[in-house]
């Protein structure tokens, strides 16, 4: 499940700058499970950076398995029934976590 990792090592190359613009903000996605990790994702400036770890700071937190996660990003998961089923948990804010499809290019 290499794929997790691979997901955020592309996330620069698939933000649509249009769609990022004037956003300022920090995702924090703690993906747990044997192939998880933790990474922060900045989107600011028409751009986003991608580090592995904690961010400094985060305007939102986003909790999941490795496997809920592959689900996710290849849309087999809606992001909006895995946080009512418990499969994704979000701290912060929430209008952040209505963007994560069109933002990173989800699904």
């Amino acid at each position: 499940m290499a794929e997790v990792k691979e997901f955020f090592d592309a996330i620069p190359g698939k933000v649509n700058p249009d769609k990022i613009q004037g956003m300022n903000s920090t995702y924090q996605f703690n993906i747990t499970g044997d192939n998880g990790g933790d990474w922060w994702v900045k989107v600011a400036d028409g751009a986003a950076d991608v580090g592995d770890g904690a961010a400094e700071s985060s305007n939102i937190t986003l909790t999941m398995t490795d496997e809920n996660f592959l689900a996710l990003i290849t849309g087999k998961l809606n992001g909006q029934t895995a946080f009512l089923t418990g499969k994704l948990k979000i701290q912060g804010d929430m209008t952040l976590a209505m963007k994560l499809q069109s933002v990173f290019n989800l699904g």
